[in-house]
């Protein structure tokens, strides 16, 4: 006989997510006591804690760690059960919780997700943003549903989806001396290799990006500043302050608007790949499949 509980399952899972029982009773719809109460049952019935305190808030020791993945696939089945008999939205408000690297969740998901909303109503999301590593972390952890990264995935133990094709270019200042220089033929890499860059952080898959495609072809590259924000880096170029090489979705406005050049280069065309990432053998409930296939529409 089972001795434990859906509900005490989806309590701990809420509490994992949030880190308080507070919050995770804001998030459920139920009183804190009840909250407490259920993790004090879930607890006895398995004979161990699931979580140390660290100040005033509750983290996953090491079974709950092991636990919370396993517990999450849980809550995803039982969610599919439910909606197996709805064809389209679902009845109650579902949430769905996605992690994006800096460049898709800022100039490519919100236009995906808002369209995604006026078809389901009752969706809500709440979406994480980070570096490539830092989504990988939170897919792998189980405290996303879905994850979106930009290149390769280094992770064996998730599954990757390709999704859609990106184009990187190489940017500088309108009044910078190559951009004159490429007016009358492409740069070359050693000119390039002159230059003082600035570079997204490590981990950031537009790093990894245009270490493979531009830098392995340089013999050097003085980097002028690494930061953690490809906007941050425009505004850097486009002052003057070096160099840089970013996807095309970020650099265009920019471009539009004459504060930023591209740099036509004798270097192979610079692609790299959008990609879906989730953990091995997730079953994906049928509101989470829709917004994959919306994703794949809109690419």
């Amino acid at each position: 006989m089972l001795h434990l509980s859906l509900r005490q399952w989806e309590v701990f899972c809420a509490i994992a997510h949030s880190g308080s029982t507070v919050a995770a009773a804001q998030t459920i719809g139920l009183s804190q006591s009840a909250v407490s109460a259920a993790l004090q049952q879930l607890e006895a019935g398995l004979g161990a804690q699931l979580f140390a305190r660290s100040g005033k808030r509750l983290v996953l020791n090491d079974l709950g760690r092991s636990l919370w993945p396993q517990a999450q696939a849980l809550l995803e089945l039982a969610l599919q059960l439910e909606q197996a008999t709805q064809h389209s939205e679902p009845m109650a408000p579902v949430v769905l919780r996605l992690a994006a690297s800096t460049t898709i969740a800022n100039h490519v998901l919100p236009a995906i997700l808002a369209d995604f909303m006026q078809r389901y109503a009752q969706v809500q999301f709440e979406v994480v943003i980070g570096n490539t590593r830092e989504v990988a972390d939170a897919v792998s952890e189980a405290s996303v549903d879905l994850g979106f990264i930009e290149g390769v995935s280094h992770w064996p133990a998730l599954e990757v989806q390709p999704w859609r094709e990106d184009e990187l270019v190489l940017i500088a200042a309108p009044g910078h001396a190559l951009v004159a220089a490429a007016g009358h033929s492409p740069v070359s890499a050693q000119q390039l290799g002159a230059c003082r860059w600035l570079l997204r952080e490590e981990g950031s898959g537009t790093r990894e990006a245009v270490e493979f495609t531009v830098l392995s072809q340089l013999r050097e590259w003085p980097i002028a500043a690494v930061l953690g924000s490809s906007e941050a880096i425009c505004t850097a170029v486009a002052r003057g302050a070096g160099i840089s090489c970013l996807s095309r979705v970020i650099a265009q406005p920019w471009i539009e608007r004459g504060e930023l050049a591209v740099l036509h280069s004798l270097l192979p065309p610079m692609r790299r790949q959008f990609s879906l990432l989730q953990r091995q053998g997730k079953q994906r409930s049928p509101v989470l499949q829709a917004l994959v296939q919306a994703c794949e529409d809109a690419a």
